[in-house]
């Protein structure tokens, strides 16, 4: 597995349910805004994809959740490549409340034109990430 980058969240009132605990859906927020993180962190910034025809989709996802994070808690969203192939990029993920794990999820992320189809993942991605996965 390669190295991973950190990214801070806060958790706001609009990500939390009738009990106090954040929805569930909400941690699909945080993991993609720790995978755009990442990658910004990298130098591949969306918009630049995007002049391009290229983006990112969602291909799967499997999420765990072994515990609830609350209104005000400060998370770490951690993001790891595990594996590059042709149009995938495997990505393991988790969101931390200290030493407390509060979410696992592996995402597979495909890069597609814009008319949907896949395409090969950039260059300047597989070099950055290559030597790494």
């Amino acid at each position: 597995m390669s190295a991973s980058h950190r990214h801070e969240v806060r958790v706001y009132y609009e990500d939390t349910d009738f009990s106090g605990n954040v929805y569930h859906a909400a941690y699909l927020h945080f993991f993609e805004r720790g995978r755009t993180e990442f990658l910004r962190a990298e130098g591949i910034h969306h918009s630049e994809l995007a002049k391009d025809g290229i983006a990112f989709a969602v291909r799967s996802m499997e999420i765990d959740f072994p515990r609830a994070a609350h209104i005000d808690d400060l998370l770490v969203v951690d993001t790891a490549v595990v594996e590059i192939s042709g149009a995938r990029l495997t990505l393991d993920q988790s969101i931390e409340r200290g030493d407390e794990l509060i979410a696992r999820a592996k995402v597979v992320v495909v890069a597609i034109r814009t008319d949907g189809r896949a395409t090969r993942l950039p260059r300047n991605l597989l070099a950055s990430f290559g030597s790494r996965a």
